[in-house]
């Protein structure tokens, strides 16, 4: 994925190849409703847009201008839409980011009779596909807000956390399910696999985006998937 700088058609770019390439980490293209009216339309594309400029520039240095500018809209409308920055923030990882966790990580497992084998197609195709569109140096969208305003915002860090307890649970009911199963080790506590594993997956996404080695990408995904083998029954 390349990354533009911030005129209002390089970020219009942005927002559109962010949404349509998975980025590191998490997420696919939003889900969008066939016909919306113009003014949810309107609100869609603010929301896609400041989902784009948090993710490039983090959200205190975020710009609404550039925001209103990507969307095709007005401050007037992005401000009958949400009260402030702090409001269109929440929006993005409630309305952006939670389904885009679904999408990516939550919908595969959720009628999975082999978590170790789903799994492990998972963590490959979404390396593969970060590496490939260069997603990866960017980092995962909701790591980089975790870091960022969870310590300095309440609201942020309690929809972040909501988000990864439920990336947690979703992994430890799979996880129940091969275990009742016989598909994996009867030892095995889903819970703790379930946390090592949404850690596994932040610390991916950071060390792509801080070393920028495709090769540490690939070394990590594979270390994962070798644990992923080693739950087997």
């Amino acid at each position: 994925m390349a990354f533009f700088d911030s005129d209002s058609r390089g970020s219009a770019l942005l927002a559109i190849m962010i949404l349509t390439n998975i980025p590191t980490g998490l997420y696919g293209g939003a889900v969008r409703s066939r016909s919306p009216k113009k003014p949810e339309a309107t609100r869609r594309r603010i929301l896609e847009a400041a989902f784009a400029e948090f993710y490039k520039n983090g959200f205190q240095g975020g710009s609404l201008n550039h925001i209103v500018d990507a969307a095709g809209a007005t401050k007037g409308a992005l401000f009958h839409h949400f009260t402030g920055k702090q409001q269109l923030g929440y929006a993005v990882v409630d309305e952006i980011i939670g389904p885009l966790l679904e999408q990516r990580w939550l919908a595969p497992l959720a009628n999975s009779n082999d978590p170790v084998t789903d799994l492990k197609r998972t963590f490959r195709r979404f390396v593969k596909e970060d590496i490939a569109s260069g997603s990866f140096l960017q980092g995962c969208p909701l790591n980089n807000l975790a870091q960022e305003m969870s310590p300095l915002d309440e609201g942020f860090r309690k929809r972040i956390d909501k988000l990864y307890a439920t990336w947690r649970n979703d992994f430890a009911a799979a996880f129940a399910k091969a275990k009742k199963a016989g598909t994996v080790r009867k030892d095995l506590l889903p819970h703790h696999v379930a946390v090592l594993l949404v850690s596994a997956q932040m610390g991916i996404s950071g060390t792509g985006k801080s070393s920028r080695s495709q090769e540490l990408m690939t070394q990590a995904g594979e270390a994962v998937c070798g644990y992923l083998d080693s739950l087997r029954a």
